[in-house]
């Protein structure tokens, strides 16, 4: 089977179970998020699935190919950027990536091609003669990516690449892991900024207590935020929609409203207008996949506050038309 595949792999340390039940499929063409609590284990899935790590039970395969049985042929065909990839530090990027090129036994001359190549992909062409000890956070991440595509791999696991990315930076890497993707590649991605994950990703793997939760999907019931040009916005809006003011959330004066699903979202929306309310702006608070995350965190979608009632579909008699 291509891409990556996980069936039932665990990894323990000792009396900890880092990895507990990992079963997925990561496919080519596509870019998988890999989505996950601090101590979910996913570090020591990717080290598995990059074959620097055995597994304790399960089976994985990377391209087809056990990394267990034959390490050496998924290295070949994988790109590996870890959160932080050592640098040599008395290396120059060009040299740094050079010499990696010539690790996956390319010649002379098509190491310092390639590198050429992946210094203007990467933007770091203007410091290819830098050594890496003077090269920013952000500087390293991109040289750690150069180094991971140096072999143009099939397979690309990445874990939190965008860590120290300039907001200019972080667009071009989503440009050019779509177009890997478009390519045929299977990327497995690990990020924490699940805003800008969800821009990139087609699928996702979630990840809690060492466990792959099947199924996990955006909740239906979502909380939405609503600015209006006039103060005292929570009051307003609870006023509006007739009920408790203890039930809508304030952030930065705007209003908090947890709605029971689309449907109740379009209702609250329409009487908030038709009441004459200034509307800026009425949209989910969270991404869909930070939505998803907190639901897997806290079921309970108002965290402990008891969501309110659906709105009215429609102004109640002398309200404003």
């Amino acid at each position: 089977m291509s891409g990556v595949v996980a069936q039932g792999v665990k990894r323990s340390f000792g009396s900890v179970d880092a990895v507990v039940d990992a079963t997925f499929h990561a496919m080519p063409g596509r870019i998988t998020g890999l989505v996950g609590p601090n101590g979910a284990g996913k570090t020591t899935l990717l080290l598995m699935l990059a074959s620097l790590l055995a597994p304790d039970a399960g089976r994985i395969s990377i391209e087809g190919v056990d990394p267990v049985e034959d390490p050496a042929a998924v290295r070949r065909m994988l790109g590996w950027m870890p959160d932080a990839l050592g640098a040599w530090p008395s290396l120059t990027a060009r040299e740094s990536i050079v010499t990696t090129a010539r690790l996956h036994d390319m010649s002379v001359t098509d190491a310092r091609t390639r590198a050429d190549e992946l210094l203007a992909l990467v933007g770091l062409g203007d410091h290819a003669a830098s050594p890496a000890r003077v090269l920013s956070r952000g500087q390293k991440q991109k040289l750690g990516l150069a180094r991971a595509l140096v072999h143009r791999p099939r397979v690309l696991l990445l874990d939190e690449p965008a860590s120290g990315l300039d907001p200019e930076a972080r667009v071009q890497l989503r440009i050019l892991l779509r177009e890997l993707a478009a390519q045929g590649t299977t990327i497995l991605i690990s990020s924490h900024v699940l805003s800008e994950l969800e821009e990139v990703v087609d699928d996702t793997v979630f990840l809690v207590a060492g466990s792959v939760v099947a199924g996990a999907t955006a909740p239906v019931t979502r909380t939405y935020r609503v600015r209006l040009a006039a103060p005292d916005a929570p009051a307003a809006v609870a006023d509006a929609l007739g009920m408790s003011r203890e039930l809508v959330g304030v952030d930065r004066g705007d209003a908090l409203l947890v709605v029971a699903d689309d449907a109740a979202a379009v209702g609250a929306l329409r009487t908030l207008v038709n009441a004459g309310l200034p509307v800026l702006e009425f949209a989910p608070a969270q991404s869909a996949l930070e939505a998803s995350f907190l639901a897997l965190r806290h079921p309970d979608p108002s965290l402990g506050r008891p969501a309110p009632p659906a709105p009215p579909a429609a102004p109640q008699e002398g309200g404003a038309a």
